[in-house]
Parts: structure tokens; sequence; C-alpha cells
């Protein structure tokens, strides 16, 4: 997979994406229904990131968790487990968890994916349709919380895991959450796309 890794900035010790998600997108006419059709060019990784989540082609996830395994991994310290970042939108199969769980196998780690509870908004709100960073951010206030998942005694490095950095609002309200575990030494962002 060819990427153009991005650093990511945040309230993590440090953090990764594989690419943009989108890379141009055109208004192409009205379908027969009279929805707006768009011709949409996507990078290697943001075409991978769309068949797994909105085609289900679940093969996507072994491609995901290579890439990330080879590109990012590398610039991070040692990881001792991931966590993927709570959904937006409940499926029958979880993309993240699924890519979580494929990483954390080629990394021989366990992945997490109940450490992180996210409560539903109290607002009504959707994080897509608020326009700036503090308005999600607000949005997002006092909704993580932490579940003690880690049976063991110790702390950790924690590679934080979600499918696409916008604003970074959520993953930086995981992160604060995160750094309240005891469990967690360090907190490393990873996302597979950027918008």
């Amino acid at each position: 997979m060819k990427i153009n890794i991005r650093r990511l900035s945040g309230n993590w010790n440090d953090g990764y994406a594989l690419d943009k998600h989108v890379l141009s997108s055109s208004f192409a006419g009205h379908n027969e229904h009279g929805y707006a059709k768009f011709d949409t060019e996507r990078s290697q990784a943001g075409e991978s990131v769309y068949q797994l989540k909105y085609r289900q082609d679940w093969g996507q996830t072994d491609i995901l968790a290579t890439a990330v395994h080879e590109h990012i991994v590398p610039l991070l310290p040692a990881i001792g487990l991931i966590v993927p970042m709570p959904p937006s939108n409940i499926r029958a199969r979880q993309p993240v968890y699924e890519i979580a769980a494929a990483l954390a196998k080629r990394m021989q780690l366990t992945s997490f994916e109940n450490i992180i509870a996210k409560a539903a908004s109290t607002t009504g709100q959707s994080l897509k349709n608020l326009a700036t960073k503090q308005e999600k951010m607000a949005e997002l206030s006092g909704r993580f919380s932490i579940n003690d998942g880690i049976g063991s005694d110790g702390r950790w490095n924690a590679l934080l895991l979600d499918d696409l950095f916008d604003s970074g609002a959520s993953m930086e309200a995981a992160t604060t959450a995160l750094r309240s575990y005891e469990k967690i030494d360090g907190v490393y962002a990873v996302a597979l796309t950027w918008k």
C-alpha cells in the first residue's frame, strides 16, 4: 500500500496517520432518486477504509493492520496494548475493533475493546454536525470513562487506534480518559486516514 504518513498533534505522546482519506471529490450530477453524486478519488488507505466500513469488505482488515504495523509501529516506542476507539455507530462487526485485533495479533499483544466506555450524548448532537473543535470537545466532555479491564499489575504504553482523524476531539477526549487509568503509561494515537 502506498502511504503518505502524517504526524498527528494532540494531547497524546505522539501520533500518526497513514494517509489522507479523500484526495479529490467533484460533483457529478444527480442519480435517478435525485441524490447528489460525486466522483471521489481516495488514497489507497482511504479506499481501503471506505471498502471496509461501507462495503463490508473484511479482507481490508489485514491490509490496513499490515500497513500500520509496517509503517507506523516502527515510529513508536514499545507498545504494551492496543485500545480501539469506541464506535460512533452500532454495527454487527466494528471495523476499528477488527483492525485492532488484527494489529494486536501481528504485534503479539492484546486489544482491549472495552477499556474506554463512551456514554451516549445528552444533547442528541452528532459530532459530524458540529463545526468547530471546541464545540466537539464540549459535546464530548465527561462522556469517556475507563473500565478496569487489565487484570495484571503494571503500566503500559497504549496504541489508541481510530479509522479517521478529523479535528482530533474524540481522540483527545479518549486520551484524557486513558491518562486517568493507573495502568496506562504513554498514549500513542494512530489513525488510518485523516480528513
